[in-house]
């Protein structure tokens, strides 16, 4: 039998970011440093599909809005916004009560505990969010997370012929990189703003980021994402997931999770009957599993619910392995009677 190549001891609590971990929408520090009008901003975003649509263009929906950050920006709105910028006001970010705490929390509850130990269980937590990956990577939360999806920005996009120009441009790049590193030493500005989208991901391509984690191919660069892959040699099977979010947009990934034995919980803000309302439609649609307010102290319904799967899941690999251990020997011999 030829050798697995996980050993598949891996729980992942992947998260949704925004009004799952912080209150509101994580552009907030930004509108507030340029003093733009937050409301004013997602309601013109809220039209932009109409708006293209008029013009025979099509757009998406979801992700759109990051091309009116790089309107703002051209227009002098957002002037000389750049990637580093968005990871300082990722700083700026406060989360929801129990956080960042709980992260390193519940991985030690799972990885100090002796029995798991036997068996090398693990467990990692992901963002995966339609926000702003660079202010993610600011935030308090980000030394606990190991791996990130979000919206990537380019500054310097690569001009027309740049595979020829070879070691010019890395000397270029090198040398940017290190002018933007002094200036941030000393606290100037770089210079160089944000003028293409390199990576957006959406609600329904969230989904992708849940086959990397399953595959392993977030970890592993010779794993592609679209390559056949038997469940047994998935890195973290889709059981072995638990998905928190907080609402309707996140349906592609909870639908995923529930058809494939995986815990799905969604949070509301406390107090909030709109928000609580929506969850509560969510579990009646069967959509997930569990709600809660998003409060992430102990003895919290959100942080008992989340320790209890994320130990029945520590549990069941616990039984299998040792299930396995015991089908792989034989009775031993005994002296006849």
């Amino acid at each position: 039998m030829p050798n697995m190549p996980f050993a598949q001891n891996i729980i992942a609590l992947i998260w949704d970011f925004d009004k799952t971990l912080i209150p509101g929408n994580m552009q907030a520090p930004l509108f507030r440093k340029y003093g733009v009008d937050e409301p004013t901003f997602w309601r013109e975003v809220q039209q932009l599909e109409d708006y293209y649509r008029q013009k025979g263009i099509r757009v998406n929906k979801e992700t759109v809005y990051l091309n009116h950050v790089l309107t703002y920006v051209r227009e002098g709105i957002f002037k000389g916004l750049n990637n580093r910028m968005l990871e300082e006001l990722g700083k700026e970010l406060t989360f929801y009560p129990g956080l960042p705490e709980f992260f390193p929390k519940i991985k030690a509850i799972i990885e100090e505990d002796e029995r798991y130990k036997t068996f090398d269980i693990k467990l990692e937590h992901y963002i995966v969010s339609t926000g702003f990956a660079a202010m993610i990577r600011g935030s308090a939360i980000a030394r606990y997370v190991d791996g990130i999806w979000g919206c990537e920005f380019i500054e310097e996009p690569a001009k027309p012929g740049f595979m020829l120009s070879g070691g010019a441009d890395k000397e270029a790049a090198q040398a940017s990189a290190e002018a933007e590193a002094a200036a941030a030493a000393a606290g100037e500005e770089s210079g160089s703003e944000i003028t293409q989208i390199g990576y957006a991901i959406d609600n329904t391509s969230k989904t992708r980021a849940l086959f990397e984690i399953n595959k392993g191919a977030n970890k592993y660069a010779d794993i592609d994402v679209n390559s056949k892959m038997d469940e047994a040699d998935r890195r973290v099977p889709f059981e072995h997931m638990i998905y928190i979010a907080d609402g309707p947009s996140d349906v592609p990934v909870f639908s995923i999770l529930n058809k494939s034995g995986g815990r799905t919980y969604a949070v509301y803000p406390k107090g909030n009957m709109k928000a609580f309302r929506q969850v509560d439609m969510l579990r009646r649609d069967e959509r997930i599993q569990m709600f809660g307010e998003a409060d992430y102290q102990e003895g919290s319904q959100t942080y008992m619910w989340l320790v209890l799967q994320a130990r029945q899941i520590a549990d069941a690999i616990v039984k299998k392995k040792e299930q396995a251990i015991r089908a792989s020997v034989s009775q031993p011999p005994t002296h006849l009677i």
